[in-house]
């Protein structure tokens, strides 16, 4: 190892033990992991929840997700555990999956937003995971953490972004660069009796039906839980958002700009014309690449200080589904 990788090493532990230090005193800590950069508190510690509620402007029955250093740590967050948890777990954590499971007693109402389930998971980023050992040690301890930015709006996928949208709210931002997924967890339901995706992520359906045996089904039932990232609108630039098949991408931005607005066009291909009061930039033909860059994309589009941003709306399939969510979730929010 060099002494430059020894002494940022050491400048990134240092760093994890003062934020520790924060958390543990009640304060906010935004930290990266994988899928976007997380805000995160005490899950022990209601004070601290409450200020999560208050920086991002978030309702008070939208549930948390905690997260945990490791597996080993599900019993002090949850009960009545299906055999298909550890299965999961070991197959896909660390990483993009969050579990609903029955919550502990203990297990603060301001995390679970009032309900009878907790969701879980354990990030896959080395910062992540360190602060998270140091922070919750042999007790178990996990720290609650939605995305980092205001409630309804474009989630963050570097520190840069957090500092933009909540300022002086945090305490502090572990910087950990760019997250390498760039979109939130899928989020599997298994507090009832048949496995159910709730949110769309990055882990799909056909690698979970892999590990489990069976395919889960999509979708909450009007009893399945609340959770993070449900909402119709959410994910929104500021700017109207609005969505077209390919085919009609270019009838489209033609009647916005008759309409006197300022257009740009996120898609694989260029409009097949120009305009003076429309730009173009290029989205990946590749979903995985499309959903690491997409709300990096969102706020830069959204600076332009255009009229609307128009997208092309993704194939449906499967390998799409997660980015096609979070599209349709940030257009209903931007109108």
């Amino acid at each position: 190892m060099t002494a430059q990788l020894t002494a940022e090493l050491a400048a990134q532990l240092s760093q994890v033990s003062r934020a520790v230090a924060l958390l543990h005193a009640g304060e906010l800590v935004a930290f990266p992991t994988e899928t976007v950069y997380g805000l995160g508190a005490d899950a022990n510690n209601p004070f601290a929840i409450a200020k999560i509620f208050a920086a991002k402007g978030r309702p008070v029955d939208h549930p948390l997700i905690v997260h945990l250093a490791d597996a080993s740590q599900i019993g002090r967050w949850a009960i009545d555990i299906p055999e298909a948890v550890g299965k999961l777990a070991a197959a896909f954590w660390p990483g993009p999956l969050t579990l609903i499971l029955k919550r502990h007693p203990d297990v603060l109402d301001a995390v679970t937003g009032g309900q009878d389930t907790v969701g879980l998971r354990v990030p896959n980023h080395p910062l992540a995971l360190q602060l998270l050992r140091e922070f919750g040690g042999a007790s178990g301890g996990g720290l609650a953490a939605p995305s980092a930015n205001r409630f309804g709006r474009v989630s963050p996928t570097t520190a840069a972004h957090v500092r933009e949208e909540l300022g002086d709210a945090v305490a502090m931002i572990l910087d950990g660069g760019p997250c390498a997924v760039g979109i939130e967890s899928t989020i599997l339901d298994l507090s009832g009796g048949e496995p159910r995706i709730l949110r769309p992520g990055m882990i799909d359906a056909d690698v979970i039906g892999a590990v489990l045996g069976r395919p889960p089904a999509f979708g909450g039932q009007h009893n399945a839980p609340r959770v993070s990232g449900s909402l119709e609108a959410h994910y929104a630039p500021r700017t109207p958002l609005q969505l077209a098949a390919a085919a009609d991408l270019t009838a489209t931005a033609r009647k916005a700009l008759a309409a006197g607005q300022r257009v740009v066009v996120l898609a694989a291909q260029p409009p097949a014309f120009s305009h003076e009061n429309m730009a173009w930039r290029a989205a990946s033909a590749d979903p995985a690449r499309f959903a690491h860059d997409i709300y990096a994309q969102l706020r830069e589009l959204d600076a332009l200080g255009c009229d609307l941003i128009l997208i092309a709306t993704p194939a449906a399939d499967e390998a799409w589904r997660a980015v096609a969510d979070r599209l349709r979730r940030a257009s209903a929010g931007s109108k």
